[in-house]
């Protein structure tokens, strides 16, 4: 059955709703910081990646890059939900809150993603802002 305009603009407007586009689009925003941040660093050692696609095939590939695939699996999660008006629900979209909150928890000493953002955070000031906005988001009503 298709949706109608109308129900289109009730679900898009659903607070549930806009609180899963906010955070996607923070999380897109951190993503794409930290790609550049690792991006640079990557270059510094193995030398330039000379295209988009080149890139995108490292992101998506390559071990130096594998850390960001826990964030990358998380705005997918978001899509699917906001996908299927069906399934999203309070205690989905807290789920999925708390587990955001969680992955975006620099650790110095942690390992895997904790400690590989820590270092982003300390290089790359594009990826402090991006962290910022997160947190404001994070820490505004959810429901």
């Amino acid at each position: 059955m298709a949706t109608s305009s109308k129900q289109l603009r009730v679900r898009e407007t659903s607070p549930l709703h806009k609180t899963l586009t906010d955070v996607r689009h923070g999380l897109l925003g951190l993503h794409k910081a930290l790609i550049v941040a690792e991006q640079l660093t990557f270059e510094r050692i193995y030398g330039r990646v000379d295209s988009t696609g080149q890139l995108l095939q490292l992101v998506m590939n390559d071990p130096w890059f594998t850390w960001l695939h826990p964030l990358s699996n998380l705005v997918v999660r978001i899509d699917e939900l906001l996908d299927d008006e069906t399934s999203l629900n309070v205690e989905d979209v807290a789920v999925l809150l708390t587990e955001v909150r969680g992955l975006i928890r620099p650790s110095e000493l942690g390992d895997g993603f904790e400690r590989s953002y820590y270092e982003a955070l300390q290089r790359a000031p594009e990826v402090v802002m991006a962290h910022g906005e997160m947190k404001k988001l994070l820490s505004l009503p959810a429901l």
